[in-house]
């Protein structure tokens, strides 16, 4: 899969802005850096997908709910509720993004280490129901 030089750098902003979001969370809710992570996450994510996909992506009909959730909890962040915020941002976080989970865990399962891992009689059935799965352990 060849990449743009865009897409590369939106790449990179967005697996930094994720970092900085975790840091924020392990800080204990600093709000500095979430807020910077969350600028970082959006503009990587247009970068990667486009200013017009990123659009539609979150003013889609379906996805409106989770548009205003992620919205209202990055604003809360900007305004220093960072532990509300967050709760919010995840909510909408997990509405617009809780459709490519399936696709993100038949993908880790495939790779060496994680996926005998994900695959331990205790964790298949949490992977399962998080990523939606209707099948049964064989």
């Amino acid at each position: 899969m060849w990449l743009s030089d865009a897409q590369k750098i939106g790449v990179a902003l967005t697996t930094f802005g994720t970092l900085f979001m975790f840091l924020g969370v392990m800080l204990f809710f600093d709000a500095a850096l979430l807020a910077l992570g969350n600028m970082l996450f959006l503009s990587g994510l247009t970068l990667i997908i486009g200013p017009q996909k990123t659009f539609y992506f979150f003013a889609r009909k379906q996805k409106l709910r989770g548009t205003a959730c992620f919205i209202g909890g990055i604003l809360l962040v900007f305004m220093k509720y960072a532990f509300i915020g967050m709760v919010v941002e995840i909510f909408g976080f997990l509405n617009l993004f809780g459709d490519f989970f399936p696709v993100v865990v038949t993908f880790l399962r495939q790779l060496p280490f994680v996926g005998n891992l994900l695959s331990l009689p205790y964790i298949r059935p949490i992977v399962d129901r998080i990523a939606g799965s209707r099948t049964s352990a064989v």
